[in-house]
């Protein structure tokens, strides 16, 4: 068989392989487990995957386009720029567990802690006070806990935080909450379309001198990473339905636990590309590994 008529099958081979292979990346799965933790059902968490890999195609495609056309190179500052940016990202993916463990570590500093069983009802009353000697008035609300046997009970003047109370009200927020993780994994995704092994997939790219097998390679890339990373998700996500349903307490950790870990590796990636490889500096080392 000649070199010629293997050509083909090694160029597709060589893209799906690395497509899967990029989908592992450390940073990916960071990203994805912080995004996919909150999710009930495996189902949920293969759409996230897919949804990160469908953004990531969207950058590596117009990338991928310009170096097939235009013969361009990419720039080290501008692979670290890529790179400082996704750990930008996993730092806001982790954001929120950070907040909330600093407001628990004060409250239990300087408050004590105060535990609120899990079968507690939220409930927020509205006052209406009045400025004495004037006609003029102020409302601010009052939050609190109820047991189970209040939960049901709905008082006048009692205004319920849940949104099931108010499904009317409240039905446009409630479908863009249950959108945010897919929109959250696009954008993340789209993010991640130069950082890590994508770089060598591009550079890979570059090197095929023909342009219809430099387009079917990128295709199949593509298509890899999509696949490698709705079958990561799903292996990622089942840890999290199974203690989602059983252990409600290790579950929530399990979530605080991804969010801090996202937190922490974008700060250590946000350090070694802006100071150990000099993304700021006057001689930016750019590696694609």
């Amino acid at each position: 068989m000649s070199l010629v008529s293997t050509e083909p099958a090694g160029i597709a081979a060589l893209g799906l392989i690395l497509g899967m292979r990029h989908a592992t990346d450390a940073d990916h799965v960071v990203a994805v487990t912080a995004i996919l933790s909150r999710e009930r059902r495996v189902g949920a968490a293969a759409r996230i995957g897919a949804v990160w890999g469908l953004g990531h195609t969207l950058t590596l495609m117009a990338v991928g386009a310009a170096i097939i056309i235009l013969k361009i190179a990419i720039p080290a500052r501008l692979g670290l720029a890529m790179e400082f940016a996704v750990a930008l990202a996993l730092i806001a993916l982790g954001a929120s567990a950070a907040i909330n463990l600093a407001r628990s570590l004060v409250r239990k500093i300087f408050y004590g802690a105060e535990e609120i069983p899990s079968h507690s009802h939220v409930h927020s009353h509205r006052h209406v006070h009045f400025r004495e000697g004037s006609r003029d008035s102020f409302a601010h609300r009052h939050p609190h806990v109820h047991g189970v046997a209040h939960a049901g009970a709905v008082d006048a003047g009692h205004e319920h935080l849940a949104l099931a109370d108010e499904p009317a009200r409240y039905g446009f927020f409630a479908s863009f909450a249950a959108a945010r993780p897919l929109m959250r994994s696009f954008a993340v995704g789209l993010v991640h379309g130069l950082a890590g092994s994508a770089a060598i997939a591009l550079l890979v790219l570059s090197a095929i001198p023909q342009p219809v097998w430099a387009a079917a390679y990128l295709a199949i890339f593509c298509a890899g990473v999509i696949l490698g990373m709705a079958l990561l998700t799903i292996a990622i996500a089942t840890p999290f339905v199974f203690a989602a349903r059983r252990f409600a307490h290790l579950h929530e950790a399990l979530i605080a636990g991804s969010g801090l870990l996202s937190f922490g590796f974008g700060l250590v990636l946000a350090y070694r590309i802006g100071i150990v490889d000099r993304l700021f500096g006057a001689a930016p080392l750019w590696i694609p590994h």
